[in-house]
């Protein structure tokens, strides 16, 4: 599969989500939600390599990495607790997703 083709399919996904935020949040947080970009970079990956071994490791590696990665939005949850600016709960959730990837690694090895 053409690099160039995955990097416009996948920019073009973003893109439209990121323009459908500013007209209705809900809808684009529950599209960007769905498993879209796991769901192909699963895709481009098997096409890609042709090992179903490898692929099947990747899909176990995002169904542990997906509920660890949303620890970046507890920040988020409770900002009106914490009194941070957007880019403090940002970087709050950065060091959250940190702490997440050392769990993943420590799960996975």
């Amino acid at each position: 599969m053409p690099f160039l083709f995955k990097i416009a399919l996948s920019a073009t996904i973003i893109a439209s989500t990121s323009w459908i935020a500013g007209k209705n949040p809900r809808i684009a947080g529950w599209i960007i939600a769905l498993p879209i970009s796991s769901m192909l970079a699963l895709l481009f990956a098997q096409a890609e390599h042709r090992d179903q071994a490898k692929s099947i490791e990747f899909a176990q590696s995002i169904l542990i990495s997906v509920p660890l990665s949303l620890t970046f939005f507890v920040p988020f949850l409770f900002a009106d607790r914490l009194k941070l600016g957007f880019f403090g709960l940002y970087a709050l959730g950065v060091v959250f997703l940190t702490g997440s990837y050392l769990i993943q690694r420590w799960l996975l090895s």
